[in-house]
């Protein structure tokens, strides 16, 4: 399940910084010498052994859009489920296969199942979501239900009471 985590314009995110990164800085200025990033081929390959695919999640006026990319994946293999509050995105990219007489330098990409899952607020409008998949992006359009868009109240003088 993904948290939906605030970013300021930029794009930075806006939570606490990563203790490693504010080590690997420091290192970085005291010894002019970054071991971590002699490190980054193999940690970023251990921790990142099958396909994921990555979401953004947006707030509109009228609804959640949600899209990912998710290149080589066929329409056919993907499937969305939206119970109650919840969204659930499930896919899969099947491997090419190896060619014995070729030589392989370099195999970078991942193939594989993936299951992302997004818990929306109250107030979505489930009976009118809709999705699309063009050019390996997926979006999921979740609007709001009329109730819970915020309305405008006019400010004018209180009704007067007779006594």
């Amino acid at each position: 399940m993904a948290n939906i985590v605030k970013r300021n314009e930029g794009g930075q995110n806006l939570a606490a910084r990563d203790p490693w990164r504010q080590l690997e800085e420091t290192m970085r200025d005291w010894m002019g010498w970054d071991p971590f990033r002699s490190m980054a081929p193999l940690a970023s390959r251990a921790f990142r052994e099958t396909f994921e695919p990555g979401f953004d999640v947006r707030e509109t006026a009228e609804a959640y859009v949600i899209e990912g990319d998710v290149p080589g994946v066929k329409e056919s293999d993907l499937e969305v489920t939206l119970t109650g509050n919840r969204l659930q995105i499930q896919g899969r990219r099947e491997a090419e296969t190896e060619q014995k007489e070729a030589t392989y330098y370099c195999s970078e990409r991942f193939y594989g199942s993936f299951t992302r899952a997004f818990t929306l607020p109250e107030g979505i409008d489930t009976e009118h979501a809709t999705s699309s998949f063009d050019n390996g992006v997926l979006k999921v359009t979740i609007p709001k239900r009329p109730e819970s868009q915020p309305r405008r109240i006019a400010v004018g003088s209180a009704p007067k009471t007779k006594a």
